[in-house]
């Protein structure tokens, strides 16, 4: 399979990394496979913007991901993880606009064939990085697979689901209001726009009645709509304007007079019950408009300026026009107050212009019949979600959602398969190009200049990526998908789509059986990432600098379902001293087992005849290997990185490994022959169980072990093979924790560890008395112990240090092995450098100015240091005190 040889002294991530990369891209290792009768499980991946690089994000998604597949694909599945990008349609041409302007060019200089190929062209120079990144990363995706949401297969599914859902009165083209971005110059659905907590202001403006006898005082925070307003609601029980039935109100700076409409939809107790009506540029006002016959009066255009029906501010940008109506409303009389509100503003998702609701000729899809069969899937369980938290989320969401704006005023995506035709007027929605007109037989026939949507081919990826509408054995094979892990936070732009889409077009069957929501990545104290704080973690520069694996490991450990997700590069770093420990330790079995055959392991197919620590560590990797099983079938990825490593660490190097060194040296060949077959066998476990977690470093410590051996990418998951004993754990814990006691009175005592001691054990319990004299011999060399006496009872000596543990007291005689003169002015120097340290930090602590003005993340980390002095501080204490009782 590779070549055998010794591993390295250190760990050289970088160029482990490249070659393996390159070798399971020869192998065809994560190429998927469909054979008769095993079980599938496929994932489609969340396709990243193709003028996307990868950030933190992606990293800890396509991380979870690839663990799973990994898993799986170890586990004997047909495993399909499908790669691709998204076109992404406003993202990608404002990149390319910007392009444009270095030449000083527009799309418009172009036209727009030319522009689309523009597009074109930088899609295949620059949609790449991120594939590539994602390959970087170790992401096992059949990158033979690989699909983009406008490559033919997916154009030509996109295109039948338009008709299909035409064709079946899901979809239609009418006057609307929607959200327009002035930058973008498109119309957006709901859940593109971005609301942000912005500090604004109330105008309340006094309405004259048209008689004259009076006013009404309404308020808006967006006074420059005003010149649109049709009417004005009040309820119908609200009896001080009933009188205004027939009368009508005078619009401010105008000299149009609108009516009085009486509405359920207003809260007469609120302010003072009066709501100006502009229909054709406010939504709730737009549905008022609506029930009572309003005129839709829009006095904007598509670039947020004032248009002639604006009168006197036509050419005014919407907040030049606010400033300018606003004085003329105070010069005439007209303005009554204006207060300080803080209040939500929509905002462009993708460049956080402010959003105008206004009314427009757009394509929607009838969203209530799909949503409620996406709603019922989830509610009769065939779809899961993790974690259960967001389930009321969802189902808030889906019961109040509105018809989905599928229709972008832009050029680059998905053009509208529907056609005018300019001699009769019939609209044809087809799946490939008309020749001529149906009705009239005339070939003067317009396309829609409208794209959709880019979330609307983004709803049919799960299945339009293995074939659709064609009957594929991929469909058959891997469809519905496993899970879908993606972020909470594209849950109804993507996700609710996607279970919409799949039921409809599937035939009732759901896109994925679970959906995983993972949270943002945040830095360390909480604080969002931000380029403008710069406190942004780049997955790439981790990489360079820590490696993948120790990066893949840390966004492991820190998936844990609901909980927000603080990225730490100090424990980034202790990742990494992780995968080095699992390197030095395989380093030292290689030099135990290099020269045996594969077939050692044959000791451990019956671990009752071996001896008890033998026994013990192939219980607790019988153990771990059930707790990740059940970790990953259940999507507790951080429970899967705990496991491993307490084991890795804590149990297999700290304990094992240095209890067995006396049998790999020794010159029994049954004993040798035992340590070597069982260490053999428990590294190659904890290989496969970190296998799908960290790819690299694991594939590379495989490639060394004797015999000849597939990869480790394509080998056997571990199964739980029923060796969990709880009666050995138990007596090897107890052991541990005499071993434990014993080197805590040494190191408390700063013992030098070459000197031998004398040790005491008391007990009265005769079980725990006789293991742990059956085992004196071990104890003693791992703590290293001149002697080792155990006794139900004796005298204590003054001058010993003490541990206790269960009912086992442990004695250590101390005097002539301190040299308590020397010990206490230590003691002393440390105590003093901590009070100083102490001081310094309690003065910043209690200053108001540095509390108020420092940022909370350095206030935090003073705290942090402040209360680890103090720790110190207090076993200092203890050391001074337990010399004071020697000397």
């Amino acid at each position: 399979m590779n070549d055998k040889k010794n591993l390295s002294k250190s760990y050289q991530f970088d160029n482990v990394e490249e070659k393996w990369l390159q070798r399971w891209n020869e192998a065809g290792s994560f190429r998927a496979e469909m054979e008769e009768g095993k079980q599938s499980f496929s994932v489609v991946i969340p396709p990243p913007n193709v003028t996307g690089v990868l950030h933190v994000g992606h990293a800890l998604n396509n991380t979870m991901q690839d663990v799973l597949v990994r898993y799986h694909r170890m586990c004997g599945d047909n495993t399909l993880w499908v790669p691709g990008t998204d076109h992404a349609g406003i993202a990608t041409q404002n990149v390319v606009e910007r392009q444009l302007a270095t030449e000083g060019k527009g799309r418009h200089d172009l036209g727009r064939e030319a522009f689309v190929e523009r597009v074109w062209d930088w899609r295949k120079e620059k949609g790449g990085t991120i594939i590539n990144q994602l390959k970087r990363m170790g992401a096992s995706c059949d990158w033979e697979r690989e699909r983009f949401t406008m490559d033919e297969g997916l154009s030509a599914a996109v295109r039948e689901a338009f008709v299909n859902l035409y064709e079946a009165g899901l979809i239609y083209k009418g006057d609307y209001i929607v959200n327009w971005c002035p930058r973008c110059h498109t119309a957006l659905a709901d859940d593109e726009v971005e609301h942000k907590d912005k500090k604004g202001k109330l105008y309340h403006i006094r309405y004259p009645f048209a008689d004259g006898s009076g006013h009404v005082v309404v308020a808006t925070t967006r006074p420059e709509t005003m010149l649109g307003d049709t009417g004005v609601a009040v309820h119908p029980d609200d009896e001080r304007y009933l009188h205004l039935a027939d009368v009508g109100i005078l619009l401010p700076l105008t000299d149009r007079i609108i009516p009085v409409v009486f509405d359920r939809h207003v809260q007469k107790d609120f302010g003072t019950g009066a709501l100006k009506v502009t229909p054709a540029h406010d939504r709730d006002d737009y549905e008022i408009g609506m029930r009572h016959s309003l005129p839709i009066m829009k006095v904007m255009d598509d670039h947020g300026v004032m248009n002639d029906k604006a009168g006197k501010y036509e050419g005014l940008d919407r907040f030049d026009c606010r400033k300018k109506l606003v004085e003329d409303l105070k010069t005439q009389g007209f303005l009554e107050e204006i207060e300080d509100y803080d209040h939500a503003v929509g905002q462009c998702y993708r460049c956080a212009t402010v959003v105008e609701p206004t009314t427009s000729l757009q394509w929607f899809v009838s969203i209530k019949p799909l949503a409620e069969k996406a709603v019922n899937a989830v509610r009769d369980g065939r779809i899961t979600i993790y974690p259960k938290t967001w389930y009321n989320t969802f189902y808030s969401w889906m019961d109040n959602i509105r018809d989905w704006c599928i229709s972008r005023q832009i050029w680059w995506g998905h053009r509208i398969p529907a056609w005018t035709c300019r001699d009769c007027g019939k609209l044809m929605v087809e799946s490939t190009d008309p020749d001529k007109c149906v009705q009239c037989g005339s070939t003067a026939l317009e396309q829609e200049t409208d794209v959709l949507d880019t979330w609307f081919s983004s709803a049919l990826w799960p299945f339009s990526t293995m074939g659709w509408p064609e009957d594929t054995k991929e469909l058959e094979t891997f469809y519905p998908t496993s899970v879908l892990i993606t972020s909470f936070d594209i849950l109804f732009f993507w996700v609710a789509r996607m279970m919409m889409f799949g039921l409809h077009f599937m035939e009732g069957e759901v896109p994925f059986k679970d959906v995983y929501l993972h949270a943002l990545v945040r830095v360390k104290h909480g604080k969002k990432m931000s380029k403008s704080t710069g406190n942004v973690i780049d997955p790439l520069v981790i990489m360079e600098q820590y490696g993948t694996d120790a990066m893949r490991f840390t966004l492991t450990a820190f998936a844990a379902q609901g909980r927000e997700i603080k990225l730490d590069e100090d424990r980034i770093e202790g990742y990494r001293f992780f995968i080095n420990k699992l390197w030095n330790a395989a380093r030292f079995a290689m030099m135990h087992v290099e020269e045996c055959g594969a077939s050692i392991t044959a000791v451990v197919n019956d671990p009752k005849k071996l001896p008890l620590i033998h026994r013990w560590v192939l219980s607790r990797t019988d153990r771990a290997t059930a707790d990740v099983r059940r970790a990953l079938d259940e999507y507790r990825f951080n429970d899967a990185a705990s496991v491993i490593y307490q084991f890795v660490w804590h149990e297999f190097c700290d304990w094992y490994l240095e209890w067995i060194k006396a049998d790999l040296f020794s010159k029994d060949e049954v004993l040798q022959a035992q340590a070597r077959g069982v260490l053999l066998h428990v590294l190659e476990t904890i290989l496969k169980l970190i296998h799908p977690i960290t790819p690299f470093v694991s594939e590379e410590i495989w490639g060394v072990l004797p015999g000849e051996r597939v990869m480790l990418v394509t080998s056997e998951f571990p199964e739980v093979r029923g060796w969990q004993d709880d009666e050995v754990e138990e007596q090897v814990e107890l052991l541990m924790g005499v071993i434990t006691g014993l080197r805590n009175i040494r190191s408390e005592a700063d013992v030098h560890p070459s000197t031998k001691i004398e040790a005491f054990l008391l007990c009265s319990d005769t079980e725990k008395t006789a293991l742990v004299e059956k085992y004196a011999a071990a104890i003693s060399g791992m703590a290293r112990l001149e002697s080792l006496t155990v006794a139900a009872e004796r005298d204590k000596p003054d001058d010993a240090g003490i541990y206790i543990y269960q009912d086992m007291e442990m004695y250590v005689p101390l005097k002539g092995l301190v040299d308590v003169e020397k010990e206490r002015n230590k003691l002393e120097r440390e105590r003093n450098k901590i009070e100083k340290s102490l001081k310094q930090i309690r003065g910043k602590l209690g200053n108001e100015k540095f509390l108020a003005n420092a940022p909370a993340e350095i206030v935090e980390k003073e705290k942090g240091k402040q209360a680890e002095l103090e720790v110190k501080l207090a076993k200092v204490a203890e050391a001074e005190k337990r010399l004071a009782e020697i000397g």
